[in-house]
């Protein structure tokens, strides 16, 4: 007979504050890309081509691309977030909502921007250097 799991109070309140604390620190990071959206799609998108991870015809066209991507994820609903990120979650241990919708954009949906020449490198190395850039302009 298989023995049934009943977390005790304490447990349940201290899995409920550790999934809170989660949840506000993603709300955080998607309300503070407004403050910074200029600054943070630059940083991204020069970062992107000097690594050349990204081959553009033009680099400010990419970076308009990447402040409509941070414009959307803005004013996203929860499950559109999560809908897109949901093929990337397990890229890394502790990913950042924000460098993950990214980097799902940057993969799906900017390699047919005209823009675009190609996309090089793998999903991680992509979710690296963006988040490497969103560290310093995030939470």
């Amino acid at each position: 007979m298989a023995k049934v799991f009943r977390p005790s109070t304490r447990e349940s309140s201290i899995l409920s504050k550790i999934e809170s604390t989660r949840e506000y620190a993603r709300r955080m990071a998607i309300n503070s890309i407004k403050d910074c959206i200029d600054g943070l799609s630059n940083a991204i998108a020069t970062k992107l081509v000097e690594t050349e991870l990204v081959e553009t015809t033009n680099k400010n066209g990419l970076e308009e691309q990447i402040v409509k991507c941070l414009d959307t994820l803005g004013h996203a609903e929860d499950f559109d977030v999560d809908y897109q990120i949901a093929p990337y979650r397990n890229l890394v241990t502790q990913p950042h909502v924000v460098s993950l919708y990214v980097t799902s954009f940057v993969i799906e949906k900017l390699i047919n921007h005209r823009d675009i020449v190609d996309i090089y490198g793998s999903d991680e190395d992509i979710y690296v250097c963006i988040n490497q850039q969103g560290r310093k302009f995030l939470p």
